[in-house]
């Protein structure tokens, strides 16, 4: 990987880590693009930089922190469901993510959901609940479980989730923002792990990369939270529906047609 990919890489998942598109459906399309070949730091690299990008979360929601110890019980019980089933389902988690036709055809479903959600949840938006409870948080952490399904998008689910609990848009997406950091710093512990795990240790040049990343990862998230939510409130998620559905196209398009593509 030269110096290049990373800056790309960093950059797609800055700005697809958050918004309900799907980073993985991004990755595929720019590892082709790039000839970027999937070896261990490679993948070990796409998981790591989402430490820049929760740590935008954490600089933007930083008083969320200073709050209630009830937060943090609520961010568990959101986090707890996926948690488990990832570890119980490891390796099936991991062949699905060998299937690039899946996150192509999840791209598309999703995007399918995202042109008609507006419309069927109309009145939550008006009359929506601004507080998380446990109950709302746990079910939300169910929806994420749906994410372990390559395509599906972590931040699709989980405002998805939300939204289905009677949180306004906002709120959804705020919460769906702050779980992301018990989520991703789990995935890039264990991601890490693995990679020692395997014989694998960095070099001076990857250690660079992984720095050079996230602090790219971290500054184009930070600038895609603040736009998204603006943008989400006013607008909904339609525009995110036609998106993830030409994505998807785009990207079992190029699979039929032999084109080389793989999950990084």
């Amino acid at each position: 990987m030269s110096y290049f990919d990373a800056i790309i890489l960093a950059i797609i998942e800055g700005l697809t880590e958050f918004l309900p598109v799907s980073s993985t459906g991004h990755m595929i399309i720019a590892s082709a693009i790039l000839g970027i070949e999937k070896d261990p730091f490679v993948k070990t690299f796409t998981v790591a930089i989402q430490l820049g990008a929760i740590t935008s979360v954490m600089v933007l929601y930083w008083k969320r922190f200073f709050q209630t110890i009830s937060f943090y019980f609520k961010l568990l019980a959101a986090f707890v469901p996926a948690a488990i089933l990832g570890l119980l389902f490891s390796d099936q988690i991991d062949f699905l993510f060998e299937r690039v036709d899946l996150v192509a055809i999840m791209l598309i479903l999703g995007g399918i959901v995202f042109l008609f959600i507006d419309k069927i949840f109309h009145e939550t938006e008006e009359h929506g609940q601004t507080e998380v409870t446990y109950k709302s948080a746990f079910r939300i952490g169910l929806f994420q479980v749906l994410a372990l399904v390559p395509g599906v998008s972590r931040s699709a689910a989980t405002i998805i989730g939300g939204i289905t609990q009677k949180l306004t848009k906002q709120t959804a997406a705020e919460f769906s923002f702050l779980l992301a950091i018990p989520t991703m710093l789990a995935a890039t512990g264990y991601k890490l792990l693995t990679f020692y795990l395997d014989g694998n240790t960095f070099g001076n040049d990857h250690i660079s990369i992984l720095l050079l990343g996230n602090i790219i990862a971290f500054i184009v998230a930070f600038l895609a939270i603040k736009s998204f939510i603006t943008y989400l409130t006013k607008h909904g998620f339609k525009i995110f529906g036609y998106y993830r559905i030409i994505l998807g196209v785009i990207i079992l398009t190029l699979y039929w047609l032999g084109i080389d593509m793989q999950i990084v």
